[in-house]
Formats: structure tokens, sequence, C-alpha cells
């Protein structure tokens, strides 16, 4: 399956799986909310221009936004992630590892370490931020504080069961032509 077909059907996926499922979910806790569509944006290929990752990335959250009537509030922290996101692969990865191995993130690509503390700081920044934008106000800092820490616990959780029982195919790149 093409690279584009694949991101096209996770797209729609992530997507399906937030809006229908997840969503319908009743808060676990009052700090508790699961998220884990932004992961399709930290599975998108390495070699991904930024600007077109941007794009994706709003194009994404905006499909989010539409679907549960909150314009904006999804689409701004993934367009946050996404422009992080070359930055924090660039330190935990040398770039010859990017250009000459796996054509996508993974454990199976950066090894466990480097992908835990890869999702797992892009994971607090988009709640972090998400959290910020919802509530706009500081009012009560340890509500914020435990609501980011819930939210990104358990999306975390998510996300890390979701790697293990759905092991992806890394698709190995080759300077080969």
């Amino acid at each position: 399956m093409s690279s584009l077909v694949k991101n096209i059907v996770r797209f729609i996926l992530f997507i399906f799986l937030q809006v229908f499922i997840l969503n319908e979910v009743p808060p676990l806790h009052r700090f508790i909310v699961p998220y884990i569509y932004f992961l399709y944006i930290l599975w998108l290929p390495f070699n991904m221009n930024r600007v077109l990752l941007m794009i994706i990335a709003f194009l994404f959250g905006i499909t989010l936004d539409s679907f549960t009537g909150t314009l904006g509030l999804h689409a701004a922290p993934c367009v946050l992630i996404a422009f992080i996101r070359p930055f924090i692969l660039s330190v935990l990865l040398p770039q010859e590892t990017i250009e000459q191995s796996y054509s996508e993130p993974g454990s199976k690509s950066m090894g466990w370490a480097p992908y835990s503390l890869y999702v797992g700081l892009l994971t607090f920044i988009h709640h972090f931020y998400l959290v910020l934008i919802e509530w706009l106000q500081f009012g009560d800092f340890l509500y914020f504080l435990g609501k980011v820490l819930g939210t990104t616990a358990i999306s975390l959780l998510m996300i890390f069961l979701a790697e293990l029982l759905f092991l992806r195919k890394g698709k190995y790149r080759t300077n080969a032509a």
C-alpha cells in the first residue's frame, strides 16, 4: 500500500475513532479525557516537509473540530505539535538515521526509549495547549495541572497499548534505486 493511501486511511480511522468512540466515553474522572487522534500526526513520515506537515495537521485538526463543534480547539494543538515535531526528531535521532532507516516514526524504527520520549513530549505539549485553550485561564492551577497530567497519562497508556497491539510494519528505506 502506498504511503499516501495508508495515511488517508489513517486520517479517516483516527477521526472516526476519536469522534464516534472516544468522545462518547464519559470522562473517566474530572481530569481524564482520552485523546489519541494526534497520533496521526506523530506517525507521519520522517521526510515530510514542515510546511506540508503543518497544513496536514491543520486540516486534520479542523476536520475533528467540525465533527465536535469546537472550531479551532483541536486544530491549534495539532499545528503546534506539527511545528515542534521535526525539532524533537532531530534532537532524538541523528540525521543519518532518519535519512537511511525506516520511513516513519515508531518503536521499531526509533527504539523504545527515543520513541517513548518523542511520544511523551509531544503528547504533553499537545494536551497542555489543548487544556489551556479549552480553559483560557489558570484560575485553579492545581486543577489545570491535574487535568493536563491525567489526560496525558491516559493518552500515553492508550498510545503504547496501540503500539503493542497493532504492530505497524516498518517500511525500511534503502538507498538502492
